[in-house]
């Protein structure tokens, strides 16, 4: 589902969080029209002792779909599944109240965004973003810029770029039909009150390298058909 056919996808999200129902995990019925490897049926956190495994299950091979690359950073393009979340952006270490909290799993051929330096273009890996409505771009959201010269309070890591976007190493599994992320509770505040979605999406730099930086270019499909955030972690 192209964003720009969606205008109403950040509305949803703001409304979604208000009114998210109570419940365990998402179930989604396949859609023909959606490329199997984004074609989500199911998705769930699973609380354990310690962690908290997000996890999403899709019609075809997980992350077979990847963005051509360009050879550059402007204008490239970025692929991600994603759980957005009613957390607030200081429960993953931003400050209050910026944004959407969202977990993504992406890849990107591009460019590398791993913390200190760290090589991340050649496979899946995880990040924490944070979203805002954004008219300017193609469904009205993008990844929270960071204004030169400001001085947020960042969290620990955070790749350098000027974005609300954090690069923890969390171990990261695209496998089969699976995509899975494994995230400490510790790092983890406000989580057993949450709830979820999962998203898959596509996202492009932008080619004058202004703010927005980051646009969300495009939607593949909405586990909950209208981001009502329905999903509820459950535990083990």
């Amino acid at each position: 589902m192209k964003l720009s056919n969606a205008r109403n996808l950040a509305t949803a999200l703001m409304v979604g969080f208000a009114g998210a129902a109570i419940a365990d995990d998402i179930k989604a019925k396949s859609d023909a029209k959606v490329a199997a490897p984004f074609d989500i049926v199911e998705s769930r956190i699973v609380v354990d002792k310690d962690h908290a495994t997000f996890q999403t299950r899709v019609r075809g091979d997980a992350g077979a779909n990847k963005p051509a690359a360009t050879g550059k950073f402007e204008g490239s393009q970025v692929y991600a599944y994603v759980w957005p979340t009613s957390l607030d952006s200081a429960d993953v270490g931003f400050e209050k109240g910026q944004g959407i909290v969202a977990l993504a799993v992406t890849y990107h051929p591009d460019f590398d965004d791993g913390a200190k330096g760290a090589k991340n273009r050649d496979h899946w890996h995880p990040h924490w973003v944070v979203l805002a409505k954004d008219q300017s771009c193609g469904g009205g959201l993008k990844v929270v810029d960071v204004p030169k010269d400001a001085k947020p309070k960042l969290p620990e890591h955070w790749p350098g770029a000027p974005l609300l976007i954090d690069s923890p190493d969390y171990p990261t599994k695209v496998s089969g039909d699976m995509v899975e992320v494994q995230v400490p509770l510790s790092a983890l505040a406000g989580l057993k009150n949450a709830s979820f979605d999962a998203v898959a999406a596509g996202l492009k730099v932008n080619a004058d390298l202004h703010a927005p930086l980051l646009c969300v270019a495009d939607v593949f499909k909405i586990a909950s058909g209208d981001l009502s955030l329905p999903g509820k972690p459950a535990a083990k």
